[in-house]
């Protein structure tokens, strides 16, 4: 089975360490535009042949984990290079507007639209680790317009690598991730800049941070590269969600303002309820 990985970084490079492990006899091409990542993938021995897109009518699978702009130009170029028993399949954290704009592709029966809720903060090649996405759920959307042989191979692929299925239209995946994911995100983001700009001195930042900060902030260290695409695609949505945030920390606020201290314990507790919704997602370490 010939697989290619287009952009080597954390998810890209997570499944090729599984697939070499569930598949021994995998050979995994790697493309990316960062040449350096290519020689550290290499290394790390994630991929075993450097690739170009005229290489791709080898593939019998395309991983497709490039920021979502890219995406946008560079999934209608894969596609035109593919042969019709080869599934391609991306990553990406907006669903709507690559969709659309593959919807009248003369291959689009070759693309499977997903999005797999694993990752990490870190970025790379370095950052892929194994068993990423055991357990993981893997939202795909529009799976209707895919060929149903090349759905039962990447479905068959899935399943290997321990995912869960959900299936979802771009437009309510694109509406629901806003708030699960991207606000936390921003949020994390905008949380270090309000301590970084305050406290000038940072050794006064390290030496006072607990864990609590730390997991708080943790997703600051997310790429930007592929962190602003991703709100500029899903900016409505991101928006909407962003004005609910402010809306209820400034009605915190208030309440502290009012020393309405029974109203604080109140939303603190009944906020307690989602350890129950979050019970049994597993979290990476």
């Amino acid at each position: 089975m010939n697989v290619f990985v287009i952009g080597v970084g954390l998810i890209g490079g997570s499944m090729a360490k599984d697939i070499k492990r569930l598949v021994p006899e995998v050979k995994i091409h790697g493309i990316d535009a960062n040449a350096s990542h290519l020689e550290e993938a290499m290394a790390l021995e994630l991929i075993d042949v450097i690739a170009d897109f005229d290489d791709l009518h080898l593939a019998d699978v395309v991983i497709v984990g490039i920021p979502v702009n890219a995406m946008l130009t560079e999934l209608p170029r894969i596609l035109d290079h593919v042969d019709d028993d080869c599934v391609v399949f991306d990553a990406g954290s907006t669903k709507a507007t690559l969709c659309k704009i593959l919807e009248d592709h003369p291959k689009r029966r070759n693309f499977l639209a997903c999005h797999p809720i694993a990752g990490t903060e870190f970025s790379g090649p370095s950052a892929a680790i194994d068993h990423l996405f055991q357990g993981k759920t893997n939202i795909i959307c529009e799976i209707e317009k895919t060929a149903f042989k090349l759905q039962e191979k990447a479905l068959g692929l899935f399943q290997e690598l321990g995912m869960r299925i959900r299936y979802m239209n771009p437009e309510a995946h694109d509406k629901h991730i806003a708030y699960v994911s991207h606000l936390s995100h921003i949020s994390s983001f905008m949380l270090g800049k309000t301590v970084i700009d305050k406290e000038r001195n940072e050794r006064d930042i390290f030496d006072m941070a607990g864990s609590g900060f730390e997991s708080t902030v943790r997703l600051a260290k997310s790429s930007p590269a592929m962190w602003a695409p991703i709100f500029e695609q899903n900016k409505e949505n991101v928006v909407e969600s962003l004005e609910e945030y402010i809306e209820n920390l400034e009605a915190f606020k208030q309440l502290l303002l009012n020393d309405n201290y029974e109203g604080i314990y109140d939303e603190m507790n009944n906020t307690n309820k989602i350890k129950e919704i979050l019970k049994g997602i597993p979290l990476n370490k």
